[in-house]
């Protein structure tokens, strides 16, 4: 049955009500799963969360695009939840001047690995240069990842994937890959974990070493930010 004009508001509004309810009932369900598990890297929300969402997603026939259009306030309030970063990096001002050398020589060597090495390898595999342009973005946040690929000429979708890819197993390969390397220092693997795996990793470092999350949202921050320059630069000549 056709929805009327004048009734098309209010299904809006129901329909963004129904989606915002429920991914908040798949993330109250995935967290709880996720401090059951005794904080296990399988069961990081973020993956479990999505996992029902996309399920729900499939039983009710709707496409991202209603989805995306139904929690737009959700979208909205990841802003505050990341500006709200500032205040462990306050409190850590002094500790991050001391060390901002070797912060910004880690920093410029893991986003130029990560643009650089991502690019090489599409170009190596002859894969399509809007894809290579799409997943070069991975390990910047959702949003500025987006917004790079698509003003380098890649696809918003596809970087938003690569995105959240990139969060989980960068997440679930951290500890293994910096224990090999005899890394045991709390600010060394906070920062490489926010650098590489953004929000998702600076929330792991937040549940498990609190201490020290100004060094993984630092490095979230600034490599965003690093990794949008380089895409720009580099979309110019490619």
């Amino acid at each position: 049955m056709d929805i009327a004009p004048a009734d098309a508001p209010s299904a809006a509004v129901s329909a963004a009500f129904v989606w915002t309810l429920l991914t908040l009932a798949a993330y109250t369900a995935a967290l709880g799963l996720y401090r059951r598990s005794g904080h296990h890297l399988l069961c990081l929300p973020v993956l479990t969360g999505t996992g029902l969402v996309l399920g729900a997603l499939a039983l009710a026939g709707a496409g991202y695009p209603v989805y995306a259009e139904g929690t737009r306030l959700l979208r909205w309030l990841t802003g505050p939840a990341i500006i709200a970063l500032a205040v462990p990096l306050y409190r850590q001002a002094a500790l991050l001047r001391r060390l901002a050398l070797p912060l910004v020589g880690a920093l410029l060597a893991g986003c130029l690995a990560s643009v650089l090495g991502t690019l090489l390898l599409a170009w190596s595999l002859a894969s399509p240069m809007s894809f290579a342009l799409s997943i070069a973005p991975k390990a910047a946040t959702m949003p500025i990842a987006m917004q790079a690929a698509e003003r380098a000429g890649g696809l918003p979708s596809v970087a938003a994937l690569a995105v959240v890819a990139t969060g989980v197993m960068g997440t679930l390969l951290a500890r293994p890959v910096l224990g090999l390397m005899r890394l045991d220092d709390a600010s060394t693997r906070s920062f490489a974990l926010g650098l590489v795996a953004h929000a998702i990793g600076t929330a792991r470092t937040l549940q498990t070493q609190p201490g020290s999350v100004a060094f993984a949202a630092l490095a979230m921050g600034l490599n965003g930010v690093g990794t949008a320059l380089v895409i720009a630069l580099l979309a110019r000549w490619l």
